[in-house]
């Protein structure tokens, strides 16, 4: 009891001070934009025939006469009208009505709001509700244990935005850091949610090494590869940013990597290491070795859908682009070799080999730390020792 009460404080304590750098991260990130943002309701719109004549030379579409309520101190309540513009493009027009909820970009003066524009609608209160929905039904199914898994849910996030992206947006080597995070995220998710054991333990081991081993590959491939981390208009942006920090956008792409494999090797890593101890429970007598092969039959059925899941959740992503290719009819030899299709080959296969491979480490793992000290004891080396 005092074990676990005691992995609990220090859960808590960590989840402080990570919270406290996250809030001194943000107000720095505030300082650094100028650019007031509120939420606010929608009051009334007004259709207009079309769009201001002097925006013609650059858009087409509708303008609205909106006027909303400002929800957000310091400015709640107040109201500002101001004008929408609804362009032809589907995908660049935030359609809105009367009732709904948005986020504003306003201008102040002099502590009144003058004018807004509707940067999008406020999606936040759904997500909330989602996620509440999602820690609810892991505490009532999982009960303690699910309520545990929620905390280190939580442990994870607040280690990636409170304490890896800082680390990154200091310029600091990111698949060092990506590495240590993901090691200590791995290792206080695992205590927390199973104990400290031998099973976690051996799943710490599997999953650390397999991560490692997924970043490395990433590394030595995506040099050989040429692979320059600008496949994406995130990356590129992030060379205009106003901090002009002088990142490494190379190891910021394995990076990514490294964080989006990481959930499938702990999966793996944590699911081998429970079986084995299962099987050690129910037949104490199993040897090291025999232990060892039931890991390695248990990995066996889960390599397969777990290598499936990463392979599919990447090619889902790409599925526009895929779709583009396809009506342009671009040639194979031509797709293959795009920056962009090469990175998330490498990407996925890197993954995939990660998690591979932390089957058999994590099964010799957990099969060794299970059978420790059992040779000694057994009756045989008792006997030898007694005649001796």
């Amino acid at each position: 009891m005092n074990r676990k009460l005691t992995m609990f404080l220090m859960s808590v304590v960590v989840l402080s001070l990570l919270l406290i750098g996250q809030v001194g991260y943000a107000n720095e990130a505030e300082k650094a934009n100028p650019e007031i943002i509120v939420r606010g309701k929608i009051l009334s719109v007004t259709e207009q025939q079309e769009t201001n004549p002097d925006l013609q030379d650059w858009i087409q579409g509708k303008e609205q006469l909106v006027t909303a309520k400002i929800l957000s101190e310091p400015y709640q309540g107040q109201e500002v009208s101001f004008f929408h513009v609804l362009p032809d493009q589907l995908g660049l027009a935030v359609l809105i009505s009367p009732g709904d909820e948005v986020v504003l970009s306003v201008e102040v003066t002099e502590g009144k709001v003058t004018n807004a524009f509707v940067s999008d609608h406020a999606r936040d209160k759904k997500i909330y509700f989602l996620a509440g929905c999602f820690a609810v039904i892991m505490v009532v199914i999982g009960g303690l244990k699910g309520a545990k898994s929620v905390l280190s849910l939580t442990l994870t996030g607040v280690g990636i935005f409170g304490v890896l992206l800082p680390l990154l947006f200091k310029g600091h080597s990111p698949i060092f850091v990506t590495i240590l995070v993901a090691a200590v995220m791995t290792t206080i998710t695992m205590v927390l949610v199973h104990g400290y054991n031998k099973k976690t333990l051996a799943g710490i081991i599997g999953t650390t090494s397999g991560v490692l081993v997924a970043g490395l590959l990433a590394l030595l491939v995506g040099k050989a590869a040429k692979l320059t981390g600008f496949s994406s208009e995130e990356m590129q942006m992030l060379m205009y940013i106003p901090q002009q920090v002088k990142f490494d956008y190379q190891g910021l792409l394995f990076a990514g990597m490294i964080i989006g494999a990481l959930g499938a090797v702990m999966d793996v890593g944590i699911s081998i290491a429970s079986a084995v101890e299962e099987v050690k429970r129910v037949n104490p007598g199993l040897t090291t070795r025999q232990l060892i092969q039931a890991g390695m039959n248990v990995g066996r059925d889960v390599m397969g859908t777990m290598a499936n899941t990463l392979i599919l959740a990447y090619t889902g992503s790409a599925l526009p682009l895929i779709l583009i290719f396809m009506a342009y009819d671009m040639p194979f030899l031509k797709i293959i070799n795009l920056d962009l299709i090469s990175t998330e080959i490498v990407r996925a296969l890197t993954g995939s080999i990660g998690l591979t491979l932390a089957i058999p480490i994590t099964s010799v793992a957990a099969g060794l730390l299970l059978t420790r000290g059992e040779l000694a004891k057994s009756p045989e080396n008792q006997e030898k020792e007694t005649k001796a």
